[in-house]
């Protein structure tokens, strides 16, 4: 803004305020006193539905279900001002979808909010109202879902079955995750490979660290006997020292 934007002093403003206490007129008030939406005008619109104004509010970001209108010409990652229906600014938003995302998708976040303006709270909160997220509330309540909201072993398989959580990984990238890799080397190279021992042990030792191996050995050894016990000690020790005197050799 410059001088000739309509500015104003502060001695206006005061004498605006006295006219108003005085004489109960508040045009001088209105004439100098102009809204914050004045600033915003050269940033494109997006309005948004009054029940997710104050989920906004905290930080929210816009999705598709919260978006009434918006204007034409919004690039990907542009800055847009968030309006109410009454045109209040609400804040200022970087966009996640272009103009023709949004006349397309059905689902996504719409922006990201960069400078909350309006304050919490003016507009009634909303969200957690919907039939699902009652449901959901009971259910977590009851200890058929985790305190954060996912299933568990007592969360009935028709939940499981017509609920989706949009937070979860796409099901593209899960079994993008799980496909098996394609394989550039033959398994009979695998195979016919040696074993390659890692640094400060054997591939024995290696193979016996697997969770099987482990629960097989661990149920051996509750089994075994006394004399079994100190036989295994003993050639426990053998093999380190045998491995020591190796080690010494190399030196």
């Amino acid at each position: 803004m410059s001088e000739e934007d309509g500015m104003v002093t502060l001695h206006d403003v005061l004498d605006a305020q006295y006219v108003y206490d005085n004489n109960r007129d508040e045009s001088y008030l209105r004439k100098v006193i102009r809204p914050l939406e004045s600033l915003l005008t050269s940033y494109k619109r997006i309005v948004v539905k009054d029940s997710a104004v104050n989920a906004v509010c905290y930080g929210a970001k816009l999705m598709i279900p919260g978006l009434l209108r918006f204007e034409n010409g919004i690039e990907l990652h542009e800055e847009v001002v968030l309006m109410t229906t009454k045109g209040e600014a609400i804040a200022i938003g970087i966009a996640q979808m272009a103009t023709v995302e949004l006349s397309t998708c059905d689902h996504g976040v719409v922006a990201k909010v960069k400078r909350c303006i309006m304050e919490r709270d003016l507009y009634p909160r909303r969200w957690g109202l919907g039939p699902v997220a009652v449901e959901k509330k009971k259910m977590k309540e009851t200890g058929k879902l985790d305190k954060y909201g996912r299933p568990n072993e007592n969360t009935p398989s028709q939940w499981n079955a017509e609920y989706k959580d949009f937070n979860a990984p796409l099901e593209n990238g899960e079994a993008a995750a799980t496909a098996p890799v394609a394989e550039t080397t033959s398994k009979e190279d695998v195979l016919a490979a040696p074993p390659v021992a890692p640094v400060g042990g054997d591939a024995m030792e290696v193979e016996e660290a697997t969770p099987a191996k482990k629960d097989k050995k661990r149920k051996d050894r509750d089994e075994e006997t006394a004399e079994e016990r100190d036989e295994r000690k003993k050639r426990k020790a053998e093999k380190k020292e045998k491995r020591k005197s190796k080690g010494g050799d190399a030196e």
